[in-house]
């Protein structure tokens, strides 16, 4: 008698979800076709698609981008990790700084980022915009050396294999910046150059000629992000490779950086902005350090 009941409640359980579940996908359908696709909020996909037409080389150019042999400079900084650790001991906590990190980064470029692959033609505007931006000096002085590596690698390498179907538009436009940049270092002293070369704007910009979606952009570039810290936490000694590769596998950072590009897909460039201040004392104070090992 009992088995009866239960399968009786179970069976109402089912048909009561399928009745949930149609109802959902009818509202889903009628609230597509109530709103005009000029007014819909952007959200991020779980999933990270490629598109345009240059979608059969874009994933060979994402696994370049993201790796860590690709050299930027990047190991010869710590993002502040190394003055964090300084300043807070014994209580530091490396899962506190990378979240700290990933936070500040993230509200700070990533939407520059966004906006130079959604509209490579303003990269002058938003390397310039980002340049003044930037507070701390320790910090910009960072970002401007690992966006012209970025820019060098662009020149020497990627440029000669990008395929025909790239924008000649855009890719024009690195050529001017480039120039640009190179006319910069025979201004005379106390002229403001025109073009700084940040890491942010020019990495958005190059994605978007190499045919990386803009999902795959502002993944590779937060995760490389926190590559590079993880790098730094090895070699200041605070765990060993094995255990840097289980945090930068796990679900944590996954959602971490999920989450922040979630924050900020839809954040306009006059809205960026530090999110964690914090986070400039501990990158200005880095060269207060009575030794270091890092540049930043």
């Amino acid at each position: 008698m009992s088995f009866k009941v239960d399968s009786k409640e179970s069976q109402i359980i089912r048909d009561e979800i399928s009745l949930l579940e149609q109802q959902l996908e009818d509202a889903k359908r009628r609230l597509k076709d109530c709103e005009p696709g000029g007014g819909v909020i952007a959200t991020v996909p779980k999933v990270l698609p490629s598109d345009g037409p240059l979608a059969a080389s874009s994933h060979h150019f994402l696994l370049l981008l993201s790796d860590s042999a690709l050299p930027l400079g990047s190991f010869a900084f710590s993002s502040g990790l190394e003055s964090y650790l300084a300043h807070s001991r014994p209580k530091s906590s490396f899962p506190t700084f990378l979240e700290f990190s990933l936070a500040s980064y993230a509200s700070t470029t990533l939407p520059f980022v966004l906006t130079a692959h959604r509209n490579p033609s303003d990269l002058v505007d938003l390397d310039n915009t980002l340049d003044a931006a930037i507070m701390c000096t320790v910090g910009r002085r960072a970002s401007v050396a690992q966006g012209r590596a970025l820019l060098s690698i662009w020149d020497r390498s990627f440029s000669t294999a990008v395929p025909t179907g790239a924008s000649a538009a855009t890719f024009d436009i690195l050529k001017e910046f480039t120039v640009l940049l190179r006319s910069s270092s025979s201004m005379a002293l106390g002229d403001l150059p025109p073009v700084s070369a940040h890491l942010g704007p020019l990495f958005g910009s190059i994605a978007c000629i190499l045919g990386m979606s803009l999902q795959q952009t502002a993944y590779v570039f937060m995760l490389s992000h926190a590559k590079a810290l993880l790098s730094a936490a090895v070699r200041a000694s605070i765990f060993g490779p094995y255990h840097a590769q289980k945090v930068l596998a796990s679900v944590d950072v996954q959602d971490g950086i999920r989450k922040a590009i979630d924050r900020e897909w839809n954040t306009k460039i006059e809205d960026a902005g530090q999110s964690v201040p914090v986070m400039d004392l501990w990158i200005g104070r880095h060269e207060m350090l009575y030794s270091r090992i890092f540049n930043s």
